[in-house]
C-alpha cells in the first residue's frame, strides 16, 4: 500500500516520453504551417528541449530494470512482448525524429523528405503513447490497469503537458502567436480527464480481493486527484488569462505553467502505480 512513487524511473519515462510526444506534433505544426528559413532555425534549436527530455526518460527508464545494459535484452520479443514493442517504439521514435531533427537542422534534409519524414515522427510519437499503455493495459491479472483508463489516461498527458511543452519551446524560438484551438485542445482534455478519473473511481470502488478493496491502495486518493486537478486549474490560468486579455503569456509564466501540468501527471501517474494488484491476492 503505497503511492507508487517507488516506481519513479517509469512515472519520469512514461510521463516525460508522453509531454515529448505531444510536443514534437505542437512544434511540428508550427513548422508546416509557418514559412521563412530564420523562424525554422530557430525552431529546430529549441526543439533539442524535445530529445533532452526524452533522453531523461529513457535514462531514467533503465534504472528501473536495474542495469542499463538490460534494456537490450528487452528488445528480445518485439512484436510478442508488450515491454519489447514500448522499448522498440520508444527508440524508433527517438531515434528518427533525433535524426530528422540533427538534419534539418544542419540544412542536410532534402525537401522532399522532410514533411513526409516529420508527419512519421509525429504518428511514431502516438505509436509509442499507445505501445506504453499496452503494457500494463494488456496484464489481465491487474484489474486495476486492464481497463481503457489506463490508454486514455497515458493519451491526455500528451494532450495537456505536450502542447505546453511545445508552446514553450516555440516561445523561446521567438515564435509569437496566441493559438486558440491549441487552447481548446488543452482545456478539452483536462475536462475530459477530470471526467475520466471520476469514472474510474466509481470503477475502482467495484474492484476488491477477498482481503484488499482498490482504494484502499492509496490512503488519500482523494486528496492526490483533487491536488492534481487544482494543479492543472493554475496551470491553465498561468497560459490562458493573458490570451483572454489578448495578451501572450509570457515565458516564466508558460514555464510554471508546464511545471505545474507537469507535476499534475506526475501525480497522477504515482496514483496510477500505487493501484497496483492482483487478482485473487492482496
Amino acid at each position: 500500500m503505497g503511492h507508487g512513487w517507488s516506481e519513479w524511473p517509469l512515472i519520469i519515462f512514461t510521463v516525460f516520453g508522453q509531454c515529448v510526444a505531444g510536443g514534437f506534433i505542437v512544434m511540428a505544426a508550427a513548422l508546416l504551417t509557418r514559412e521563412g528559413q530564420a523562424l525554422r532555425q530557430r525552431i529546430l534549436v529549441a526543439m533539442l528541449g524535445l530529445w533532452v527530455a526524452m533522453g531523461l526518460g529513457f535514462v531514467a527508464s533503465t534504472l528501473h530494470l536495474g542495469s542499463p545494459l538490460r534494456a537490450f535484452n528487452a528488445l528480445n520479443q518485439v512484436g510478442s512482448s508488450a515491454l519489447s514493442n514500448e522499448i522498440a517504439s520508444g527508440a524508433l521514435f527517438f531515434a528518427l525524429g533525433g535524426l530528422w531533427w540533427l538534419l534539418s537542422l544542419l540544412n542536410r534534409l532534402p525537401a522532399a523528405l522532410d514533411k513526409g519524414w516529420m508527419v512519421l515522427n509525429a504518428l511514431l510519437g502516438l505509436v509509442m503513447v499507445w505501445m506504453m499503455a499496452r503494457v500494463y493495459n494488456s496484464i489481465e491479472t491487474i484489474p486495476t490497469w486492464n481497463s481503457v483508463w489506463t490508454p486514455v489516461h497515458f493519451f491526455l498527458t500528451a494532450f495537456i503537458g505536450g502542447p505546453l511543452f511545445g508552446l514553450l519551446l516555440l516561445r523561446l524560438a521567438g515564435f509569437t502567436c496566441r493559438p486558440r484551438g491549441l487552447a481548446y485542445v488543452v482545456v478539452a482534455a483536462v475536462v475530459v480527464s477530470i471526467a475520466a478519473v471520476l469514472m474510474q473511481t466509481a470503477e475502482l470502488a467495484g474492484i476488491a480481493t477477498s482481503v484488499k478493496q482498490a482504494l484502499t491502495l492509496i490512503p488519500n486518493y482523494g486528496a492526490m486527484m483533487a491536488a492534481r486537478v487544482v494543479l492543472l486549474a493554475v496551470a491553465l490560468a498561468l497560459w490562458l488569462v493573458p490570451q483572454c486579455a489578448g495578451k501572450d503569456a509570457s515565458v516564466s509564466a508558460l514555464s510554471l505553467a508546464l511545471l505545474l501540468a507537469v507535476l499534475a501527471e506526475v501525480l497522477g501517474r504515482c496514483v496510477f502505480y500505487g493501484l497496483h494488484m492482483t487478482s485473487g491476492v492482496l
